[in-house]
Order: structure tokens, then C-alpha cells, then sequence
């Protein structure tokens, strides 16, 4: 027997009491949930955390365009505020900082490293599997919320954006959180769940500008439709989340608008120092219209009135729509996009079909409906955007439809298991995995030399599945769900295969694909090897994967009609090994045949983009930094400013990492930027702020245009002193020639 002294204070038990009952609701979960629930859960975020993990580092600075604001970040409170590509504050990136700002806390923390770098993106990754979870699970089961999580993760973009420093990590955790809290909210008409979706989205705008707002027109509709109160006070309460909104994502553009242009970074990406032009121009509008003043591509004029021929445009111009690939309600299938996010996108569109059937006659609330036409309007809304834009694309870009793919799977499968009793039901999840089965077969079928085997495992299981699922209703519970489980392997299979082959893989660069070696032969130019699809470059221009990457893009080049030249293309790697082949078929998508290109990489070929002079190394990757190079920057940094200057963001990047001393980009990410003019520079080299400048490098055809790039470089080395260390060239900007 135990007693309990009177000199013991009751609130000592009481807070007792508490920890063991947190502790009991942390492992056991909520008291009607089965007991499975809440450890699958634990397990599925615990797996999710540690595969992201593995290899993390293999990525190196992974995209040193924002490793290099996230290490200004880190050393200066005033690049951190504005997102600076360096600490002296000459220009920003081409984003509003958000995603910048967890980052460059992690290094200002713990140091400059690609863990600290990309340990917040795989905390985003596993954060986005939880509230994508919890969402599901509230209205429909854990089952559902599981299987919703279980899909994300192993998507293959997911598994690729979640372990890397683009923006989209955080877009996509947001984007999440939006449609929960709109969830939460059209339960009971709360207001509160309204006005955190409002901040939710204001963050995702500083996130990513106008992304951010594509799923705002199918979730206000929504709600003002559908919530459990009067019309009226829906009204208000969405005007009040709008207030909210612009607030929360209006305080940091009004303070870069208001600040005087003269004591704050250049705005990247934007032709006239404005952050509103970046908005609706170059991010805004003009990915829409492919009208983007300062691009690389997408429209055919160039800045300063020069006109990219359709041969020379990103992507080939082949196909039918704009210079980043084919548009047209086909993009997200195609063989650019398709093995990044469409594995499981019929079976959603089914789902999402068979879940509003299921609920058609339920009241206008009812919760279950309103959860199919949130994720399903959100999904519908970016799949179209995304289809039809004519703007710059990139594969990477559909991360965003893979929390709305899965939450439709998991809510799908298990309404549709539920009413497997009903011959309909039944056909409908039959027909589901049956075309995910056969688009999987697709797909595995565009890599055949990877797992060939797996395709016909995929179809055959799957087709087996479908048999099963058609007749579940009159099976035993136990064989019903071994039917299950082999249709849920079978769909799963693909995707799982393409992430596992992307967290195996490092990745670099500004435009990165996930899946093996060939996976997504599409995109602006030809590409590496390990999938990431480059511009080929000069020297330095990043790595690429010895024979794979000099081969993919020599092939790519002749098949898919390189940039420039719609014709033959060549890849040749270069110390890392191999030569590339030549392609397969020359001008196979172009009316004429154009020259051959040649590309060099650090480790191998990035192969096919000739007739460029140097291609476009150093604009979608940075240059290897040798360490004579670094330590003849590092001599004296300390006096200037800037220890160097460099054309386009990706080169000046490389440097800075190499050195973490600060080094201008000049005319910004594409080298089209007008930050800084010829007279501000020589300003800047009169004062004394800047030590050296550095050769070549990236920019739209060597930094031309309105940027004033080209003007820079020819005074400089008219003017001023050269200095070669190994393959690298420099300019001495304190000793002029003479």
C-alpha cells in the first residue's frame, strides 16, 4: 500500500497526470481511433524522415543560386530580410525571401553545409505528410490519412523538391495547411480556421508570389458555397480572410516598396527595381503568356530588342506550344512531366469522380463533399495553369499537385472500399487500379532499361487486383484485403521505384528532375545525366554523370532539337569520363538540322548545346571553384566590399559558396537584369569596392542585353589587368593595364 504525505503539493500529481496522459494521446492517438492508427502514423513519418535523409549531402549546395542568399543570409539581418544573392546587398533573388528564411537560420546556427541547408527542406517534406494526414483522417479514417501520406512521399518530385532549396518545399507545406484550415473551417463556420488559411497563403505568396493564389478561387467558391451558416456571414467572414491575406502577405512587400531604392538590394528578375513588376511581370502574367521580359526564353524577344529565332528558344520549339515544352491539357502526361507527378493522377481523377457520385445527394454541408471539392478543385485549377502556361516551366514545378493527388487517393480507396458491398463501387475501384496499373506500365516503359522487369510486375499484379476488387463484395474480409493490398502495391510500385532511384541520387542546379536516367527527356535544352535536365555549358558548368550525362545530352539534342539548332546534338564528358554518343536521330523534331553542340561539365557531359559560344554554362549552374582560385579571392576580401564580381547569379553563386566572402551577380540570374550599369560599376571599381572580376561565366548570350553585362566585361578587359589561375581568369580591378 502507498500514502501519500500531507506535505506533498496535489499540483505535483495533477502535472503528472498530464505528462502521462500527453504521452498516452501522443501514442495511442485519439481514444476512437483503432490502435494501429497512431503508431502507422509515427512509423510512416519516422520511415518519410529517414529516407528523405539518406544522401542528403550527395546534393551538395544543390542549387547554389539560393545556397548563396541563404549564406548572405546568414551573415547579414539585411540580406536576410531581402533575400540578397550576397551580404553587401547588391541584388536580390528572383522570389520574395520566405523560403530563404528557415534555411539561413539553419546555417546562421550551425555553419555553412548542405545539411544545414537542406535539413528545414526534408522537415517541410515530413511537416507536409502529417497535416496532409491529419486532414484525411479527420473526415474519413486513418486508413485514408495514411495511405494519402504514403503516396505523397512517394511521389517522385516530392521525394525530389523535399531534399532541395527551391522555394516549392514550402509552397507545398503551405498550400497544404490552406486547404486544411478551409476544412476546419467549413465544419462549423468557425472564422479562426478562415483567418489562419488567409495567413497560410500570405506566407505562400512570399513564398512564391502568384502561385501561391491559384487554389484561392475553387476554396473561396467553395466555402461561400457550402459552409454551415448564413450567406452573409460567409461573405464577411471570406472578406475578413482576404483582409488577412493581404496583410500577412503585404507587410514585407510594402516595406521593400517603401524602402529607398538607394540603401536596399537591386529586386532580381525585375527590369525597373520594383518588386510589384516581379510579381505580375516576369513571375506573374508573364509565365502565362510567355511575355517575360528578362527571360531566358519562353516569349521570343529578348531584352534589348534581340529576337530568338524558334530554333534557339528553350525546349525546341517543337509540339505546339511556347519555348518550355508543349502545352495543352496533355503536358502533365507527356514525356517531360509525366514521370515526375502522373503516376497516380488518373486514379485521383476517378476518385475524385467516383467521391462526388458517392455524396451527390448529401446536404450542401456535408463535409465529406466539401473535402472532394477542395482537394479536387485545388488539384483541377494548378493541373490546368500548369498545362496551358506558356511561360518558363520546369518539371520541378508540379510538387505542388502532390499533396491534392494523394489526399484524392486516400479519401477515394477507402470510400469506395467502404461501399464495396455495392457492384458500382466495386467496378470503380477495379477501373482505378486497372488504368493505374496500365499508365504505370506506361511509364516504366519510357526508362526500359531501368528494372525492366518492374513493368510487367506493375501489370500483371495490378491487373490481378482489378479482377479481385471487382468482385470484393461477395470475398471474405481476409482475402478482400489481400486483393487490397496487392492493388495498393501494384500502384505504388512505379513511384516508389522513381523516388528510391531519386534519394540515391545527388542533384545540382537550377532545373532538376527526379527518377533514373532518362526519366523526363523534356524540358529547355538537353541535359546530364542522373535526370537533371541542364543547358550544356563552358567549362565548370556544373556536374553532370561521366558517360550518362555527355550520352542523354548528345542524344537528347537530335531527338527533342537542342538549343540552338533544332538538330543534331553531342555531348562529350570531360575529367569524370566518357565521351557522349552521337544522337540517335538528327533534327528528329525540327525542320532543319542545326549544329552540333558540345558541352562540358565538371564530372561529365551536359552535352547537346553548341552553336552558342560556351552554351549556357554558369546561367542554370555554378562553375567549379578550384582552390588556387578560391584562395586568390580570399587575399585581402576583407578590404572590398565585393572580393569579385561575375556575370549572372549561378557564377557569382559558385565563388561566393567557394570563398563566403561577397561577390556580386551582375545583371542577376539570367545576366538580363540592369543592376548595375556600366556608370555604376565603375563607380563601384573607383571606390574601390570590388577586387576582381571574373571571365566569362553565365547570362543570356555572355551577359548582353539591357543588363549592361557585355559593356562591363569589354571595359574591363580593355582596362584592366588579367590574371589566369588554372583554367579560371580574372581581372585585377585595382590594377589597370598601363
Amino acid at each position: 500500500m502507498t500514502t501519500t504525505s500531507p506535505l506533498a503539493d496535489p499540483r505535483e500529481g495533477v502535472a503528472a497526470a498530464g505528462t502521462r496522459a500527453a504521452r498516452n494521446r501522443l501514442w495511442r492517438g485519439r481514444p476512437d481511433d483503432p490502435a494501429w492508427a497512431r503508431p502507422a502514423l509515427l512509423a510512416l513519418l519516422a520511415v518519410t524522415c529517414a529516407a528523405y535523409l539518406w544522401n542528403l549531402s550527395a546534393s551538395g549546395y544543390a542549387n547554389s543560386f539560393y545556397s548563396a542568399a541563404v549564406q548572405a543570409g546568414s551573415q547579414s539581418w539585411k540580406a536576410f530580410f531581402f533575400g540578397s544573392l550576397d551580404a553587401a546587398n547588391a541584388i536580390t533573388v528572383d522570389k520574395p525571401p520566405a523560403a530563404l528564411w528557415p534555411m539561413a537560420l539553419s546555417v546562421r546556427l550551425f555553419g555553412l553545409g548542405s545539411w544545414q541547408i537542406l535539413l528545414p527542406q526534408v522537415l517541410m517534406g515530413v511537416g507536409t505528410v502529417a497535416v496532409l494526414y491529419a486532414a484525411v483522417r479527420r473526415r474519413f479514417s486513418p486508413a485514408a490519412g495514411l495511405i494519402s501520406g504514403a503516396v505523397l512521399a512517394l511521389t517522385p518530385v516530392a521525394a525530389l523538391m523535399f531534399r532541395f532549396n527551391n522555394p516549392d518545399a514550402l509552397l507545398a507545406l503551405l498550400m497544404t495547411v490552406t486547404v486544411y484550415c478551409v476544412l476546419r473551417a467549413l465544419e462549423d463556420a468557425r472564422t479562426k480556421w478562415l483567418v489562419w488559411a488567409g495567413v497560410a497563403i500570405g506566407f505562400a505568396f512570399l513564398t512564391k508570389t502568384l502561385q501561391a493564389f491559384l487554389i484561392l478561387p475553387p476554396l473561396a467558391l467553395l466555402y461561400a458555397v457550402c459552409a454551415p451558416t448564413s450567406v452573409r456571414r460567409r461573405l464577411g467572414q471570406l472578406a475578413l480572410a482576404t483582409g488577412v491575406l493581404i496583410v500577412s502577405g503585404g507587410w514585407w512587400v510594402a516595406a521593400v516598396e517603401l524602402w529607398p531604392k538607394s540603401s536596399r538590394p537591386y529586386i532580381g528578375g525585375s527590369q525597373h527595381n520594383s518588386f510589384l513588376e516581379l510579381t505580375f511581370g516576369y513571375n506573374g502574367l508573364g509565365r502565362l503568356s510567355g511575355d517575360e521580359t528578362g527571360s531566358v526564353g519562353g516569349g521570343a524577344a529578348r531584352p534589348g530588342g534581340m529576337e530568338l529565332p524558334a530554333g534557339m528558344r528553350p525546349g525546341g520549339g517543337g509540339g505546339g506550344g511556347g519555348g518550355w515544352g508543349a502545352t495543352g491539357i496533355g503536358r502533365m502526361f507527356n514525356s517531360e512531366v509525366g514521370s515526375q507527378i502522373s503516376w497516380l493522377l488518373p486514379a485521383a481523377l476517378l476518385l475524385l469522380i467516383a467521391g462526388l457520385v458517392v455524396t451527390w445527394k448529401a446536404k450542401r454541408t456535408d463535409t465529406a463533399r466539401g473535402a472532394f471539392l477542395a482537394w479536387g478543385g485545388a488539384l483541377l485549377m494548378t493541373a490546368v495553369i500548369f498545362s496551358f502556361m506558356a511561360g518558363i516551366f520546369h518539371q520541378y514545378y508540379t510538387v505542388a499537385l502532390a499533396p491534392y493527388i494523394a489526399a484524392l487517393v486516400g479519401m477515394g480507396v477507402t470510400v469506395l472500399w467502404e461501399e464495396r458491398s455495392r457492384i458500382g463501387a466495386a467496378l470503380a475501384l477495379a477501373v482505378t487500379v486497372a488504368a493505374t496499373a496500365i499508365w504505370s506500365y506506361v511509364l516504366l516503359g519510357r526508362t526500359p532499361d531501368y528494372l525492366p522487369w518492374l513493368r510487367w510486375a506493375v501489370l500483371i499484379g495490378g491487373l490481378a487486383a482489378a479482377v479481385g476488387l471487382a468482385l470484393a463484395g461477395r470475398l471474405n474480409r481476409r482475402a478482400a484485403l489481400g486483393v487490397a493490398g496487392l492493388g495498393l502495391a501494384a500502384s505504388l510500385a512505379g513511384p516508389a521505384a522513381y523516388a528510391v532511384s531519386t534519394l540515391d541520387t545527388g542533384h545540382t542546379g537550377s532545373i532538376v528532375t527526379a527518377g533514373p536516367a532518362g526519366a523526363s527527356m523534356g524540358g529547355p535544352g538537353p541535359g546530364g545525366g542522373g535526370g537533371r535536365m541542364r543547358f550544356g555549358g563552358g567549362p565548370g558548368a556544373g556536374p553532370g554523370a561521366g558517360q550518362t550525362g555527355g550520352r542523354a545530352g548528345g542524344q537528347t539534342g537530335g531527338q527533342n532539337g537542342g538549343w540552338p539548332g533544332r538538330g543534331a546534338g553531342q555531348g562529350q564528358g570531360v575529367p569524370g569520363g566518357g565521351t557522349g554518343q552521337p544522337p540517335t536521330a538528327p533534327g528528329q523534331n525540327g525542320g532543319t538540322q542545326g549544329r552540333p553542340g558540345t558541352g562540358t561539365g565538371e564530372r561529365g557531359g551536359t552535352g547537346g548545346m553548341g552553336g552558342m559560344g560556351g552554351g549556357m554554362g554558369g546561367l542554370l549552374d555554378g562553375a567549379k571553384v578550384s582552390a588556387e582560385a578560391r584562395a586568390l579571392l580570399k587575399k585581402n576580401a576583407d578590404q572590398y566590399t565585393w572580393a569579385a564580381a561575375a556575370i549572372g547569379s549561378q557564377n557569382a553563386a559558385s565563388y561566393q559558396l567557394a570563398t563566403q566572402k561577397p561577390v556580386m551577380a551582375i545583371g542577376g540570374f539570367n545576366g538580363s537584369d540592369p543592376s548595375p550599369t556600366l556608370a555604376q560599376f565603375k563607380k563601384y571599381v573607383a571606390d574601390g569596392k570590388i577586387h576582381y572580376f571574373v571571365s566569362g561565366g553565365g547570362g543570356m548570350m555572355g551577359g548582353g542585353g539591357r543588363s549592361g553585362g557585355s559593356a562591363i566585361t569589354s571595359w574591363v578587359e580593355s582596362s584592366f589587368k588579367k590574371v589566369t589561375v588554372g583554367t579560371a581568369t580574372f581581372y585585377d580591378l585595382t590594377s589597370p593595364v598601363g
